[in-house]
């Protein structure tokens, strides 16, 4: 298990200036924005000038930070020939700029999270958005992190529950990644896996005083998010805390870019699009072996330009990219299609076993509501339409196994 040291309190800084003392840092790039670094980033620059330590601030002006060519290369323009250490005073976009820099600069950095509202603080993945397109490159965890937990609890609440809305979605990951795992050949790290469901387990215990936004409940809400991240970290990639829920999210978000929309929290939309799924796992859970036998003998292979053709209106400029990555689908022959056919059959006692592990949808909804989530795609400012497109195109995304991929398999009406 990685070891990348935490500390979440009250002593949060003051740990922060002796990590840095220890190792020998004296000079940092701190990247904040025009909310972030008054709440905390302003402390931190003043708490490393007192100690004699050099620090240059990026603090963006912009109403709305995206981690975008723009707002890296703000940051890029700032760097010198000095080796400096780098300072994410932020949440999650701004956690994605810094990550990004520090590391195509060969640079080190520290995440100093403000609201505990996503799971990519220790995670080495970062989630760009490289002309309106959501991409996902490898980058690099932090060297530590350092939470203080007044600025944590501090923090909006419309945060704080996409923090929650962001592990919740964990049900529906874990599913997928064993649907992956037995349908299409993907690995599978049950010990991974056992992590990801012991986070998950202790934030829905700590709802009560999550919604509350107690220091009890947002420290264990932010020590949930950073196991999810480390797990992350541990295997490789994102697949143990991410499936259909984060596709459709993605979605969402790379529609709400090329549209010049706001900006919904990524937590929020990952809840959401988690309820949708939920749907679809209760709606497996009524199919009896024999009738799955029937609907998988009438199923027929999805057809390959009508597939095409719904990648090419629903991803645009993206289209020949999918084309490469779902190759695997889009390229199945008739035998093997059959072939996944049965092995859907061979496995449906474990299908079904796994379906009964998702929480439905009441359930979610229930415990998104007492985190202060919200629950519909009006209150995020979302019609239900584009939810409903977000579910039956985002599958599109990625060569990944989601509940989505085995409704197609079993011939399932798609959407709601």
């Amino acid at each position: 298990m990685t070891d990348i040291p935490v500390t979440i309190g009250e002593n949060a800084l003051e740990s922060l200036y002796q990590f840095c003392a220890e190792r020998g840092l004296t000079d940092f790039m701190l990247v904040a924005d025009g909310n972030t670094f008054p709440v905390l980033g302003q402390r931190v620059q003043a708490g490393l000038q007192e100690r004699g330590l050099n620090v240059k601030s990026v603090v963006f002006s912009e109403a709305e930070v995206v981690p975008d060519e723009d707002f890296i290369f703000q940051v890029l323009l700032q760097a010198d020939q000095v080796q400096r250490t780098y300072l994410a005073v932020g949440s999650g976009t701004l956690t994605d700029i810094t990550r990004i820099v520090s590391h195509r600069t060969r640079c080190q950095f520290i995440s100093l999270p403000t609201a505990p509202s996503v799971d990519g603080f220790t995670s080495p993945c970062d989630s760009l958005a490289v002309r309106r397109i959501k991409t996902t490159v490898i980058a690099q965890p932090p060297m530590a992190v350092f939470a203080d937990l007044g600025t944590l609890v501090s923090a909006p609440q419309a945060m704080i529950a996409a923090g929650y809305g962001d592990i919740l979605g964990k049900a529906i990951a874990l599913a997928d990644w064993q649907l992956g795992h037995l349908l299409w050949d993907e690995p599978y790290s049950p010990e991974i896996a056992t992590r990801v469901r012991k986070t998950l387990d202790a934030c829905i215990a700590a709802t009560a005083e999550i919604g509350q936004a107690t220091a009890g409940g947002i420290r264990k809400l932010m020590f949930s998010l950073i196991d999810s991240g480390v797990c992350m970290l541990d295997y490789g990639n994102s697949r143990p805390a991410a499936g259909c829920e984060h596709y459709m999210s993605h979605f969402l978000e790379m529609k709400l870019l090329r549209e010049g929309r706001h900006a919904v929290l990524h937590g929020a939309k990952v809840a959401l699009c988690s309820l949708l799924a939920a749907d679809r796992y209760a709606r497996l859970r009524q199919i009896e072996r024999s009738q799955a036998a029937g609907l998988l003998a009438a199923a027929s292979l999805p057809d390959r330009e009508a597939d095409m053709q719904r990648i090419r209106q629903a991803f645009g400029p993206i289209a020949e990219k999918l084309f490469i990555e779902q190759a695997p689908f889009l390229d199945m022959t008739a035998a093997g299609f059959s072939g996944l056919k049965q092995r859907v059959l061979d496995h449906w006692d474990e299908i079904q076993a796994l379906a009964a592990q998702v929480p439905t949808r009441a359930r979610l909804e229930q415990l998104l509501r007492q985190a202060g989530g919200a629950t519909s795609p009006a209150e995020l400012g979302l019609s239900d339409a584009e939810v409903q497109q977000a579910l039956t195109e985002s599958h599109f995304l990625r060569n990944r196994f989601t509940i989505c991929k085995l409704e197609r398999v079993l011939g399932l009406p798609e959407g709601s």
